[in-house]
């Protein structure tokens, strides 16, 4: 059980990554990114190609539109909040790949 849980721990330190590293791993990966807001937030300002899934319908949506558990999947919010929150459902259910965008959508 302690094995599982440094290895939690070690994924979710070194799976939390800038503006610019999310630019560059979204194109060597042809990854997806993921905002967690709200659907009003996200209409307002959006990341350009960012998807929208909140963090609050997570675990009924993302499924059907992020099949595939091995993809590379960027996640961020507003300060990073949600999306860290949203980056451990995505592992509890089994995504592989999963980044959160540290500070979210402000760092930038």
């Amino acid at each position: 059980m302690l094995k599982i849980i440094k290895k939690i721990i070690n994924r979710s330190i070194n799976n939390e990554i800038n503006y610019k590293t999310a630019i560059n791993l979204l194109k060597e990966s042809n990854g997806i990114l993921l905002d967690v807001r709200s659907k009003q937030e996200y209409e307002e300002t959006h990341l350009p190609g960012a998807i929208n899934i909140s963090l609050y319908d997570i675990k009924q949506e993302i499924e059907k539109k992020i099949p595939n558990k091995n993809e590379t999947i960027i996640v961020y919010c507003e300060t990073g909040s949600r999306s860290k929150q949203a980056k451990t459902i995505l592992e509890q259910i089994n995504y592989k790949n999963v980044y959160n965008l540290k500070n979210g959508i402000n760092s930038i």
